[in-house]
């Protein structure tokens, strides 16, 4: 199990720093819409994204 961790954080790494790499001003818009979402819908986001995440892991072990 640990041997995966560095693996997946180096994914992360990659695709978080991708999008600011190669369009800057709509990683800055992006970002600044988040900022005005309420914490309901945050919530909800995190929620889908964790999902995804999980159901991921899932089928790939």
């Amino acid at each position: 199990m640990s041997d995966a961790i560095w693996p997946a954080l180096a994914l992360v790494l990659i695709f978080e720093g991708l999008l600011p790499l190669l369009a800057p001003r709509l990683w800055r818009r992006v970002f600044t819409d988040m900022l005005s979402l309420r914490d309901g819908q945050l919530r909800f986001f995190g929620l889908i994204c964790l999902g995804s995440g999980v159901l991921l892991w899932w089928s790939l072990a």
